[in-house]
């Protein structure tokens, strides 16, 4: 903590995060942190009574979200009352969308802001710190908690701190929201309409994180394929041109992104994985049914052939594509007939890593006020066959990894042995194999030897890259 922060900072301890929900959320949180650092010098800690400050990041696709975050809350009742100086913030999805439910029912909450304004928390809580010296009537006028769940858009990417590196793989957001306002998606509501950042931003960014060592960059956005960039010239970037960038950038040898709408697949970006080889052959691609009368309910505006006529164009130009994808199963209308055209296009495209949950209405969607007419005991079979079959599929993806040569991206330690290194590879399978610290941040090949649930088992091969770090310890010695 430097002086300035030691003389003015109100906080002597740290700060706590728990971060429900997407990626997305996790490069908020990590943003937030950052801010929270430079601002007051709180650093992370790992349990709320070590805090003081605490946070939670929400997220609100999934069901009962409200119930979840009014569960940590009470959990933190006890640490509130034990230090009732802590500070205790609300942010992310939930808040944007349940903000004046959270303060009626949790008093203790001092602060609640939504994706777009949590640049703003430094001025929030110095004005709930204000409060509490504050009259009673004031108090009153001020209902407790301060919101803010406003849609600055841009503003919140200008006024965050630099960004650091937290390792060799970081992720960028480059654009939020979603304007395709799906029946059954809050995101439109809770994030805003789609906005990108300018194209400069999101390069001074990338440039950044390669001077610190990142070589890999997950671009992120709610529908990252339909970022639109302003460009210095005026012109306006889309994912393709913007990938094509970041390939020039030196360090940066692995790009990725997340998460992509079927109707964003540009010929442009298909037409990148022939010329961007340091784009992975994976991709993450919802398609949510395999039924066109369900998608059409849905609203997705696409049909199961568009969205199966794009994957084979990838796949022709990478056959060793990895494909995952995000299902719900027991919209409101499904029938058998519509949940086996998912199995069968889930056979067909053959997926790796997918998402799948059961229907679950949330509140001020479309979808909503749709007649939720299949039981729930028949939602739960839907969703076990899917999830057996997903499962499988996965399963025998790592199996038919073994005895390949996989190029890995060293990351950290191994947790599994003192003696060994982990990285990934690029359809994001954790692999573990013995190797020196010094790899870490390096690309080498690994040659997959066992396949187990989560992770894989490999052994070093030789690479350009190995090979210099071993010369570099055999003229050291």
């Amino acid at each position: 903590m430097s002086e300035l922060q030691s003389r003015t900072s109100p906080f002597s301890g740290g700060l706590f995060i728990k971060t429900y929900g997407c990626q997305m959320n996790e490069y908020d949180s990590d943003r937030m942190a950052k801010l929270l650092e430079k601002t007051y010098g709180l650093s992370l800690v790992e349990t709320p009574e070590e805090a003081d400050m605490l946070l939670l990041n929400t997220c609100s696709v999934r069901e009962k979200a409200q119930e979840k975050v009014f569960d940590e809350l009470g959990r933190w009742k006890k640490w509130k009352a034990a230090k009732p100086n802590r500070v205790i913030g609300v942010g992310g999805c939930v808040a944007s969308q349940e903000g004046d439910v959270i303060r009626k029912r949790a008093p203790l909450v001092d602060v609640i802001f939504g994706p777009q304004t949590l640049h703003r928390l430094p001025a929030m809580i110095e004005e709930a710190l204000a409060l509490r010296t504050a009259t009673e009537q004031d108090k009153k006028l001020k209902k407790r908690a301060i919101i803010d769940i406003s849609f600055p858009e841009i503003e919140k990417f200008d006024n965050l701190a630099e960004p650091e590196s937290n390792g060799v793989s970081a992720f960028v957001s480059v654009m939020e929201g979603c304007s395709k306002y799906c029946t059954f998606c809050v995101v439109p509501y809770t994030r805003g309409e789609e906005f990108s950042r300018p194209f400069s931003d999101v390069m001074a960014e990338i440039e950044s994180l390669a001077q610190q060592g990142v070589r890999e960059v997950n671009l992120l956005g709610q529908n990252v394929n339909a970022y639109r960039g302003e460009m210095p010239d005026g012109e306006v970037a889309d994912l393709a041109v913007l990938i094509h960038a970041v390939r020039a950038v030196e360090g940066i040898d692995r790009i990725r992104f997340t998460t992509s709408h079927p109707n964003e697949m540009t010929q442009s970006l298909i037409d990148c994985y022939a010329e961007v080889p340091e784009l992975v052959s994976h991709l993450h691609l919802p398609i949510q049914s395999g039924s066109d009368r369900v998608l059409a309910m849905m609203k997705r505006n696409h049909m199961a052939i568009e969205y199966k006529a794009t994957i084979r164009k990838i796949r022709k130009i990478r056959p060793d594509l990895s494909l995952s994808g995000d299902f719900i199963v027991g919209f409101p209308g499904e029938t058998c007939d519509d949940f086996k055209e998912t199995l069968a296009l889930v056979k067909e495209m053959n997926y790796d890593r997918s998402f799948s949950f059961i229907y679950s209405p949330r509140p001020g969607t479309p979808a909503a006020s749709l007649p939720d007419d299949v039981e729930l005991h028949m939602k739960k079979r839907r969703l076990q066959a899917l999830q057996a079959m997903l499962n499988e599929q996965t399963a025998a993806i790592s199996d038919g990894m073994v005895g390949t040569t996989q190029r890995v991206l060293v990351e950290r330690l191994s947790r599994n042995s003192t003696n060994e290194v982990s990285g990934r590879t690029e359809n994001n399978r954790v692999v573990n194999f013995e190797g020196q610290p010094e790899l870490i941040g390096q690309f080498v090949d690994v040659l997959i030897e066992e396949a187990y649930t989560n992770s894989l088992k490999g052994k070093l091969v030789a690479t350009p890259e190995a090979e210099q770090f071993s010369q570099r310890q055999f003229y050291a010695l």
